[in-house]
């Protein structure tokens, strides 16, 4: 560019436009070459107004290409076929508007060097022609290509991060020794493992010194600023529960991302593991697991701890440890509405039999069943036991069908005089009206229940409750009887 300007005699070179004065001349319209935010350029290149190279020069960015070989060709020879056009739009522009837009051009040099560069070209006043002014994107495109490179590796340390997670989460479930993780200022639960929740009831929230028997509080405590100190600390016995049974629990620190927690595992002491019981105990276990209606153990406040493989089939989820320390309310009932119902009359009434509801499934299944359930004990029981049954394929209660016979068998009473095809739309008639009864009695008059029994929308029930005469202000043993 320096050059460019000693040969114009200092001055600054302005991008040029048509405009024709008074006496017929034309004359130069300024243009200020800071408005093209160029500094800088990697290659400069005089052109005259055909688009005929004049002069080029690199920067010191760019080792020496031997230029000079390009001077009287016209510049879309000196790029590839494809640039070649946008070229010529280049050039075209600046001599129509005087300064051209910014393209990205692949520009091709005599060593035989291809580098993607950025052009602007700018028409110089009077018949000084043109001057193309480019930017090397070799730069720009190695940063580009160093951060896909840096996104790709991101993407694998967070696949690698997603696997370790779920290595975890499997031990962590799979476990047959109970592991807790506890906050390290309130000791709340933040997780407890399948193990932990049938063994001890605890549930994530839970504070686990209330657990403790008061005698071996300061134990804990002590055990715990060990813990703190040195990072982990030998197990010691603690009696947790109601029962006040003997555990071992060992303590070390764990980091996560929402800091530092407590790891507790909790082994029974002077007893088999959980899990893996033996002798009657297992056999009970085992025909818990057979048994073909779900069958699930919660605590008070309906906390799963323990359930069947039918359960998991009729809640469509794959393993134990995906609804262990989950509500039942979460499946069972209208919104959750019929659990908590269910718990009251338990705490109430011992037991409950045969609640009818309905269960709603991961993957989108609605099934009708009935639960019946007892508590642990009379008086506030801290373990449940739920029995769901599945019936939905279950026939319905018989109902008075001597009417229906009756009808029917007056039908039947007319072969041979009434056509067949007219016999059965008759026959579908007698039936769907006697359904529909049915279902206005299921449903206590309610025309909206009864349309949702039958799978039908209201607009549908009210037109065949017209059809067959069941939409006036007569009872409903009125219209049967008739």
């Amino acid at each position: 560019m320096r050059d460019f300007y000693a040969e114009h005699g200092g001055r600054a070179l302005r991008p040029f436009s048509d405009e024709r004065s008074k006496n017929g001349e034309y004359r130069t319209v300024a243009v200020n070459m800071s408005s093209l935010a160029i500094a800088s350029p990697d290659l400069t290149i005089l052109l005259d107004l055909e688009g005929i190279i004049q002069k080029a020069t690199l920067s010191d960015t760019i080792p020496d290409q031997g230029l000079n070989g390009w001077v009287g060709m016209p510049w879309f020879e000196t790029v590839g076929e494809v640039a070649g056009d946008k070229v010529r739009r280049i050039v075209e522009d600046a001599r129509r508007s005087g300064v051209s837009a910014f393209r990205q051009i692949t520009q091709r040099f005599p060593s035989g060097v291809e580098l993607p560069m950025e052009f602007t070209t700018v028409r110089l006043g009077g018949k000084a022609g043109m001057i193309a002014i480019g930017r090397n994107l070799q730069a720009v495109g190695e940063l580009q290509s160093r951060l896909i490179a840096a996104q790709h590796a991101r993407e694998q340390d967070y696949w690698k991060l997603r696997e370790v997670e779920t290595r975890y989460r499997l031990l962590f479930d799979a476990s047959h020794e109970a592991v807790l993780l506890l906050t390290t200022d309130s000791l709340r639960v933040l997780e407890a493992n399948p193990a932990a929740i049938r063994a001890l009831g605890l549930a994530p929230g839970w504070e686990f010194t209330l657990e403790i028997a008061q005698q071996d509080v300061d134990a804990f405590q002590s055990m715990l600023a060990r813990v703190r100190e040195q990072g982990r600390a030998p197990g010691i016995l603690l009696h947790l529960g109601p029962a006040r049974a003997g555990w071992m629990v060992r303590a070390s620190m764990m980091t996560t991302e929402s800091g530092q927690v407590f790891l507790l595992q909790i082994a029974p002491f002077g007893a088999v593991l959980p899990g893996e019981t033996h002798g009657e105990l297992g056999n009970i276990e085992a025909l818990i697991e057979r048994l073909p209606d779900a069958f699930v153990v919660m605590d008070g406040s309906g906390v799963i701890r323990r359930a069947n493989g039918a359960f998991l089939d009729l809640v469509q989820v794959g393993a134990e440890g995906a609804v262990i320390g989950e509500n039942l309310a979460r499946w069972v009932g209208t919104a959750g509405a019929d659990v908590p119902g269910l718990l009251a009359n338990i705490q109430r009434h011992r037991v409950v039999r045969l609640l009818a509801t309905k269960v709603q499934g991961e993957l989108g299944g609605e099934t009708d069943v009935e639960v019946s359930a007892a508590g642990s004990s009379d008086n506030r029981p801290r373990s449940i036991g739920a029995m769901i049954r599945d019936v939905g394929r279950r026939l319905p209660p018989p109902g008075d069908d001597k009417q229906l016979a009756f009808e029917l068998a007056a039908l039947s009473g007319r072969i041979g005089d009434t056509p067949l095809l007219q016999l059965v739309r008759d026959t579908t008639g007698v039936v769907e009206r006697h359904y529909i009864e049915e279902a206005l009695v299921r449903a206590d008059g309610n025309r909206t229940a009864a349309a949702e029994i039958l799978g039908l929308s209201r607009q549908s029930l009210y037109v065949k409750l017209a059809r067959y005469g069941l939409d006036g202000s007569g009872s409903l043993l009125a219209d049967r009887s008739e």
